[in-house]
């Protein structure tokens, strides 16, 4: 059998770590308003929320294996939507977009291309761009490779440039939590859905600053699939990547945005990012996990529209 080697088994560990925020075996219920388009890999589907003349912002989510569902348990897109087009969407192989047929491709230049298929179906010249967790990356790699179709571009909770950088505080943070979730993986990767369930419900209590908050999050989610494949094929790609010599070149404005008590990625991830990009603005959400955009709706909104403005 063909031994996988180390660097791959962490990058699929770095991505279950950054998937917390979107569990396995659930997503917030949520009406399907959206439509599909054909890419070279099949069918990607997205939404268009919001209207106004202000440039159209897309959304991009975190996983990677996940859909966009999870924003929109937040509130932050309805503020931000009374004054420009937001669009949502599915990355490949994952939600609502096509499933990945055996043997296909998904790679991080896959997604990109994908990401370029939807500006130009829906035929803005420029667009603002919002990538959050694994959608910072994701983000940042698409603006490097098309840093004139950007107007600004906000990264929030991201991941690491390098993949292999994104730094975890749960074993520090919650140690008795971590351990617990690690006498689940066995079951687990058997597919045992009881155990998945349970670690993934001890997981998402690891990504708040509020209980209160945290409770209301979990509360909100409904049935829904992590697609594992998806997450691996994408993961299993991204450790021979090196987005910092690329972030340095950014010219449009860049605002980039951690929470405070971020246990996924911590803060220091973000704020070597700011220092990597002249000219970049750096905010910190002081009561806020990995989900700012969920936990201080109100100045998120504030931040968010200055920035663009």
């Amino acid at each position: 059998m063909r031994k996988v080697s180390t660097k791959i088994r962490f990058a699929l560990a770095v991505s279950f770590f950054l998937a917390a925020s979107f569990p396995a075996q659930a997503r917030p219920v949520h009406e399907e308003n959206g439509q599909t388009f054909d890419v070279p890999g099949g069918k990607i589907y997205y939404e268009v929320t919001g209207s106004g003349s202000g440039t159209p912002l897309v959304i991009v989510n975190g996983g990677p294996g996940f859909d966009h569902t999870y924003l929109h348990i937040a509130t932050a897109w309805d503020a931000l939507g009374k004054n420009r087009r937001i669009i949502f969407y599915d990355q490949r192989g994952d939600g609502r977009s096509g499933p990945l047929n055996p043997g296909q491709s998904c790679n991080l230049a896959d997604q990109i291309a994908d990401l370029e298929a939807l500006r130009a179906h829906l035929g803005f010249e420029k667009w603002d761009m919002l990538g959050h967790s694994w959608g910072g990356y994701l983000s940042m790699a698409y603006s490097a490779r098309h840093p004139e179709r950007i107007a600004h571009l906000m990264i929030v909770d991201s991941a690491a440039p390098k993949w292999s950088d994104t730094l975890f505080l749960f074993s520090q943070i919650f140690p008795e939590t971590t351990e617990r979730r690690a006498s689940y993986s066995f079951a687990d990767e058997l597919g045992d859905k009881a155990a998945s369930d349970a670690g993934i419900h001890d997981y998402l209590t690891m990504l708040f600053y509020s209980p209160e908050k945290r409770d209301a999050f979990v509360s909100q989610m409904g049935a829904g699939a992590f697609q594992k494949e998806t997450s691996r094929a994408v993961v299993s790609d991204l450790p021979r990547f090196d987005l910092n010599p690329e972030i340095a070149k950014f010219k449009f404005p860049v605002l980039v945005i951690t929470g405070r008590y971020d246990i996924n990625v911590a803060p220091l991830v973000a704020y070597k990012i700011h220092q990597a990009i002249l000219g970049s603005r750096f905010i910190v959400f002081e009561k806020s996990g990995h989900i700012p955009f969920y936990e201080e709706p109100e100045a998120f909104v504030r931040a968010t529209e200055d920035f663009l403005k």
